[in-house]
């Protein structure tokens, strides 16, 4: 075979691994999810357990946790280009900032979860508060 067919033929091999590369890496950024989950439960990025509060009504855009409550239960925030996907939307909370909600429900976090892992919010507040679940 002709080197230079060759080197054609590596360059056409590292172009096409690169595109694809390139839209695998695009793909992820686009439909990736906000949460993971571990041993059944939702968590952020870094590990940390998401909430779901019983007075939260699915699906109706809105968090009822503001005030003073939000300082206990931190909302899971959302960046101004979240878009909804797959189980995922976006809601407007009372101070304008946006939160990730799961299948209607808001998502937040607990102050007290000092680590990865902890769920010491599940069953909080006479059971109003729950682990996120998929």
């Amino acid at each position: 075979m002709n080197i230079h067919v060759l080197r054609r033929a590596s360059h056409l091999v590292a172009f096409l691994s690169a595109s694809i590369v390139l839209t695998a890496c695009a793909a992820m950024s686009d439909g990736m999810m906000p949460a993971k989950v571990a041993d059944g439960a939702m968590t952020n990025t870094a590990g940390m357990t998401l909430y779901t509060f019983d007075k939260d009504t699915v699906s109706s855009g809105k968090s009822v946790c503001n005030g003073p409550c939000v300082a206990i239960w931190p909302a899971f925030g959302a960046p101004s280009e979240a878009k909804a996907a797959a189980g995922w939307s976006v809601v407007t909370r009372d101070d304008g900032s946006r939160q990730w909600a799961y299948k209607g429900k808001p998502l937040y976090l607990f102050a007290r979860d000092a680590k990865p892992g902890d769920r010491t919010g599940d069953g909080f507040n006479n059971n109003l508060w729950h682990i996120a679940r998929p």
